[in-house]
């Protein structure tokens, strides 16, 4: 893509080409799994939706080590960023490998639990872990230091080999479908590693790098239990549904849901660029004195634009939507594909304002997010009757949610006058 530009002579910020990156990214997300739902049926189908959740319930994970990185990143001196990153990278690392055992040591429960076919999913999928949690602290790195260009290289690498990947394993090599997903999936963890930034640190410099201050171990420590803590909330809120479903219906159904669940998520996977260009800009402002405010709002105007109109065309155009993106085996799940949105809506533009408060060391928002995500889990395990209610259990938690954030932000605003 940057090579591209430059031949046709157009100059782009790094921001703005970040974005597009985003776009391209999230679009072949979209397709793959738009393809893999249309090719396998929603039955099969609900069997890689697990595989999917769990990568989108490990990138939360990682993201903590992403977001400690960027804003440290920022904030640290020259001299004490070698040290930092190091210190983060084996941290990153160990709960990589504790995470990677724990799901090939489990592989068996975890298909009991999930209804699934197939147990060695799962050992495929753990045995990338590790690597990805490293790729974390790579992408924090970039992002903290705006070296947007090479972040959004990490990501397209990831989507496109995850992409060719299985559709390689799947048709090429004849391999079962779950099982080239999870192949696949682990492969493009290792993808995600390149474009690899040089580093012109030496390992003699690596060995005799500073050790950190405590003031500074107790620094990092703090923000990231507390990020950690928002990722987790993270997961419920937007994972805890769709694993829920398929243990809770059949699998039909479940496969049903999760077709639902991909096409709604558009607003959120499309609103998450801009939570990637926000946090540092936060952070960087405030270190510079100046107001934080006037940006978050600027952001939450692109966010709420972009989700009422994807919202009213879920409203509008439900069954074309459906048919167009995955056909008939999945046309009767459309009539949920406006509320849906709506949920996802409301939990896109609840996220930004908690990030934004992170970012600033202020962690109330964190706990709204988690108090609703419990909830969120709480309404569905009693009401699930329908898939309807299960969407309406949403809806209602993250309604809620964003509420709270809303009166936050607006009470601190005031104080400050």
């Amino acid at each position: 893509m940057q090579t591209l530009t430059r031949k046709l002579g157009i100059n782009i910020s790094p921001e703005t080409f970040f974005v597009l990156s985003s776009f391209i990214v999230n679009g072949g997300n979209y397709l793959y799994n738009l393809l893999m739902g249309r090719y396998l049926g929603p039955e099969v189908f609900a069997d890689v939706a697990i595989l999917i959740t769990l990568l989108l319930v490990i990138s939360f994970v990682a993201m903590t080590f992403q977001v400690v990185v960027s804003k440290f990143t920022v904030e640290f001196d020259a001299s004490e960023i070698a040290s930092f990153k190091k210190w983060v990278l084996q941290r990153a690392t160990t709960v990589g490998l504790v995470l990677g055992a724990a799901t090939i040591i489990f592989a068996k429960d975890l298909q009991l639990f999930f209804n699934t076919t197939s147990s060695s999913m799962f050992l495929f999928f753990g045995i990338g872990i590790p690597v990805y949690f490293i790729t974390s602290v790579h992408r924090g790195s970039l992002q903290g230091s705006d070296n947007f260009k090479l972040l959004s290289g990490s990501y397209q690498m990831e989507m496109w080999v995850r992409l060719i990947g299985t559709f390689s394993l799947l048709f090429i090599f004849g391999l079962n479908p779950i099982q080239s997903v999870a192949i696949a999936i682990a492969v493009s963890f290792v993808a995600g590693l390149f474009p690899w930034k040089k580093n012109t640190t030496t390992t003699t410099t690596i060995k005799s790098l500073p050790k950190l201050s405590s003031a500074h171990k107790k620094q990092i420590k703090t923000f990231f239990l507390l990020t950690a803590f928002y990722e987790c909330t993270q997961i419920i809120c937007n994972n805890s549904d769709i694993l829920l479903v398929k243990h809770f219906f059949d699998a039909t159904e479940a496969g049903l849901y999760a077709s639902l669940a991909l096409i709604g998520r558009v607003i959120y996977f499309i609103t998450w660029m801009f939570v990637m260009l926000l946090l540092p800009k936060v952070v960087s402002l405030r270190k510079q004195g100046e107001a934080t405010a006037p940006l978050l709002m600027k952001y939450v105007g692109y966010i709420s634009v972009f989700a009422l109109v994807i919202t009213t065309l879920a409203f509008l155009f439900p069954q074309t939507a459906v048919l167009l993106l995955f056909g008939d085996a999945f046309t009767s799940i459309a009539n949920l594909l406006g509320w849906y949105a709506l949920a996802t809506s409301l939990f896109a533009i609840s996220n930004i304002f908690a990030y934004y408060f992170l970012s600033l060391d202020k962690y109330m928002p964190i706990l709204f997010s988690g108090i609703m995500g419990i909830a969120q889990v709480v309404l569905i395990v009693f009401f699930h009757d329908s898939l309807f209610q299960v969407v309406l259990m949403q809806i209602i938690a993250m309604a809620v949610l964003l509420l709270l954030q809303l009166a936050y932000f607006y009470k601190k605003i005031l104080s400050s006058f």
